[in-house]
């Protein structure tokens, strides 16, 4: 088998949206060769994170799609990225309290740290379960 090889944003976009009919096919026929093990790629954090990012705000993807699309890709055996279990995660967080991505994937990081407080302006922190938000104080 060939040495893998790197699978960028627009790929998985074209696919799972088809708002490029041919892009979209010729996608879905790479995804088939990657599911039956013909082909091996790897993604990185940006492209999982802007994969989401663009499904959410520009194509309007509910939430729950969103887990179940990126969880089918990240359920390939073919499909390589780093601590997978992560974004699993924090896609679960994700949907179920209705908090940013980025969010939510810090939390599952900091979980799987063992870290129980963050600091941080944003209030979507405060919707987990076990973690504590803390604002910084200012300098007396």
């Amino acid at each position: 088998m060939a040495m893998p090889r790197f699978l960028d944003t627009n790929i998985l976009l074209r696919y799972f949206t088809a708002s490029d009919p041919a892009k979209a096919e010729a996608a879905r026929a790479l995804l088939e060769r990657v599911e039956r093990g013909e082909e091996k790629v790897v993604i990185s954090l940006l492209v999982v994170f802007e994969t989401v990012f663009t499904l959410q705000r520009t194509y309007k993807v509910p939430r729950e799609r969103i887990r179940e699309m990126i969880g089918d890709l990240l359920s390939l055996p073919s499909v390589q990225l780093a601590q997978k279990g992560l974004y699993r995660q924090a896609l679960d967080l994700y949907v179920a309290h209705n908090i940013s991505f980025a969010d939510a994937y810090n939390a599952a990081f900091m979980r799987s740290r063992g870290l129980l407080e963050v600091y941080s302006w944003d209030t979507d922190f405060d919707r987990l379960t076990g973690i504590k938000r803390r604002e910084p104080a200012p300098t007396a």
